[in-house]
């Protein structure tokens, strides 16, 4: 990874939204009038590590010592993982080269404790509320103020809000947030209906990546200190659309505001990137509490990666108290577009629609599968997705898929998306689990995903990129007989939700959905395939092993829509040789241990059985057959599909990119983000949109 770029920029963002353990929202102001905000990121932190529950009996949380403690005083990031900080310390080795993942699985089963002292400046002198605001922890434990335990978090996809007003000093304040046990085993086969743990799943091992389970905080800490009876605007929804066919916006926007903002105004402002004002206004709050809609805005319209621009605008909306007095202030930045959903020529008439109009241009749907780009993801910084982001932008795609197995998202993705014009398919964090791939159906389990849900959308729902909503990855009925739908407790509770708060965007009860889960030669013709997944590997048949073989299915293939197909492909014989550590690349089968530890893609024994027993097999040999296999599959599915548009309404790639370098597996770009020779074949056909004209 590139060197650490500290980026404070809680001062910068106006507006996030916070879900919190009062089940209130929240969000950050950047007018002093209304609360003053603290970075609690830039703090001086510090790693604890203890056998479990031991730091109970013997740390001490005024002067932070323990004798018992196994590792004392490590410098931790914020946000940042406790494997980062072990790494950096080398306290445990490079997960990345060999097998040295297994030598640090023992990390989970300690409590981590991230510790630090709060500023003495930062606690008022007066009767104010302090808030301590957690963005996201990965994934669960307590949070000790002076000792006490002040609250308790458990979920990842959530954010965490406490008050700590009442435990706190005049100074000398301490702040602990203790890492407990975490869960067991969440991984890729299990059984989804009795998953009931909060927290990415991909940590656990999944078919390109081993178990690398992370723990820490994974998004933004801070402190604001609030007025008791200030007025607030608790939540804001913000609907933004365009006309069809002109450069005419529309902006719909509701807030949820406190009893003591109710009798004052907030001035509505929208400019342009070169502060052209669009919009000025001010509207009383009681309006704005009902919704409030703006027609015929005078803009240009926002269009995907190959079919325009993206210009995008400041949204800034400024609290005035009854006296006139600005109170707060939040920003988001926006983009107006019109996305319609229309059927696919010749589909079954009972068939979902899958051909997504842009501004009144129907456009196939071309990208990838966006998986999480490194396992300790509570590291990431804004450099590493803008660089894999360009990447695909300039290879020619206009889609990603945010998979259901991964986490939230940092902001970064969704504002960079929204500059690259790149579309988001955002799942919901459900996944299959192989054995039983049916849905949660508890009570406590569709109530916290409901709150997931209303998270997201208020998170979310601004950008101009985020394009569709997804139940989640691979659900489907008990015995695997169709894909779940909203008869499903869980999923009609989801398309409730989106009904009410963001019905202008298309929510699928899932990846795929439909009658049929794959497209088969058994089932071409059936009308039953419409989003369907695989195949994973190249549909070769028992007697032809040839490309020929390869076209001939996809030719065949009728699906309306693939949220997931793939074929493997190896890594570079020189990226091989840099992770494998101490161990020979070769052979690269089962029998050696760096490719037994992420074994699904193997294809050794296929490489030998074509080239013959007798050949000297080099890994660079092999590595030019597996590529060439990749690129030459993928490109015959992707265009196959693009041809028959607007018969078919997309292909998404399973998957676009590493998050650990995985010797062989589907990704087209490998873990240093390197197009594979897949990606510039697919890139050419990405960039071609000759396409067949749309004629309903």
């Amino acid at each position: 990874m590139k060197s650490r770029v500290i980026v404070s920029y809680l001062f910068i963002l106006a507006f996030i939204l916070q879900v919190g353990v009062t089940d209130c929202y929240s969000q950050k102001s950047t007018n002093e009038m209304s609360a003053k905000i603290y970075d609690a990121n830039s703090l001086d932190w510090k790693l604890w590590g203890y056998r479990p529950e031991s730091w109970r009996m013997n740390f001490n949380f005024e002067n932070f010592t323990g004798t018992w403690s196994e590792y004392i005083n490590i410098p931790v990031d914020v946000p940042g993982s406790v494997r980062n900080a072990l790494l950096k310390e080398e306290i445990i080795p490079d997960w990345n080269y060999g097998v040295n993942n297994t030598a640090s699985e023992w990390v989970e089963n300690r409590h981590w404790l991230f510790t630090s002292h709060i500023p003495d400046s930062w606690i008022p002198g007066d009767n104010k509320k302090v808030i301590l605001h957690c963005d996201g922890l990965d994934n669960n434990g307590v949070l000790m103020i002076n000792g006490k335990e002040a609250g308790t978090f458990d979920n990842t996809f959530l954010p965490h809000t406490f008050d700590i007003t009442s435990y706190l000093k005049e100074k000398n304040n301490t702040m602990v947030l203790v890492f407990t046990s975490q869960p067991d085993y969440l991984g890729q086969i299990g059984f989804t209906s009795i998953i009931t743990d909060w927290k990415p799943r991909f940590n656990y091992g999944w078919d390109w990546v081993p178990r690398i389970v992370q723990i820490g905080i994974w998004d933004n800490v801070w402190i604001s200190v609030e007025n008791e009876i200030q007025p607030k605007i608790e939540n804001t929804q913000i609907i933004v659309d365009a006309d069809k066919s002109k450069d005419l916006g529309i902006l719909k926007i509701k807030t949820d505001l406190n009893k003591a903002a109710l009798k004052g105004k907030i001035e509505v402002s929208l400019t342009d990137a070169n502060n052209k004002s669009i919009l000025n206004e001010v509207v009383d709050c009681e309006i704005l509490y009902q919704q409030k809609t703006w027609n015929d805005l005078k803009i240009k319209r926002w269009w995907p990666n190959g079919f325009g621009e993206q210009p995008l605008y400041n949204l800034t909306l400024t609290l005035l108290n009854k006296e006139g007095a600005k109170v707060e202030t939040i920003s988001k930045r926006i983009g107006f577009r019109n996305i319609d959903w229309l059927p696919c020529e010749g589909a079954p008439e009972e068939a979902d629609p899958w051909i997504c109009s842009v501004n009144n241009k129907p456009i196939f749907l071309q990208g990838i599968n966006w998986t999480p780009i490194l396992p300790n993801f509570a590291d990431l910084k804004e450099e590493d997705y803008r660089s894999i982001l360009e990447t695909y932008k300039e290879l020619g795609l206009n889609t990603i898929r945010v998979w259901g197995g991964g986490f939230p998202e940092k902001e970064w993705l969704y504002d960079l998306c929204d500059e690259m014009g790149i579309l988001i398919w955002q799942d919901f964090p459900l996944s299959s689990s192989g054995i039983d791939n049916y849905p949660p159906e508890g009570k406590p389990e569709v109530y916290t995903m409901s709150k997931i849900v209303r998270h997201y959308v208020s998170r979310l729902q601004h950008h101009s990129s985020l394009m569709l909503w997804c139940g989640g990855n691979e659900l489907y009925t008990r015995g695997d007989k169709t894909t779940v739908t909203d008869s499903h407790v869980m999923i009609h509770e989801m398309k409730e939700i989106l009904n009410a708060i963001d019905p202008s965007r298309k929510f699928t009860y899932g990846s795929p959905s439909g009658p049929n889960i794959y497209a088969s030669r058994s089932n071409f013709g059936s009308g039953g395939n419409w989003d369907t997944h695989g195949p994973w590997k190249l549909p070769f048949t028992n007697e032809d092993k040839t490309m020929d073989a390869v076209r001939n299915f996809w030719g065949k293939n009728d699906a309306l829509f693939i949220s997931e197909a793939g074929a493997p492909g190896a890594m570079s014989a020189e990226m091989i040789k840099k992770y494998a550590g101490d161990f020979n690349p070769l052979p690269a089968n089962i029998e050696n241990p760096i490719w037994r530890n992420v074994n699904w893609w193997i294809d050794w024994d296929e490489y030998v059985a074509e080239e013959g027993d007798n050949k000297t097999h080099t890994l660079e040999d092999y590595v030019a057959w597996s590529q060439k296999r990749q690129a030459e599959g993928l490109a015959i599915a992707v265009k196959s599909f693009k041809d028959r548009f607007p018969s078919c309404g997309g292909f998404l790639i399973w998957m676009g990119h590493d998050c650990f370098p995985c010797m062989v597996n589907t990704s087209i770009l490998d873990f240093k983000g390197n197009p594979k020779p897949a990606a510039i074949e697919l890139s050419k056909i990405w960039k071609d949109n000759n396409l067949n004209t749309y004629k309903k």
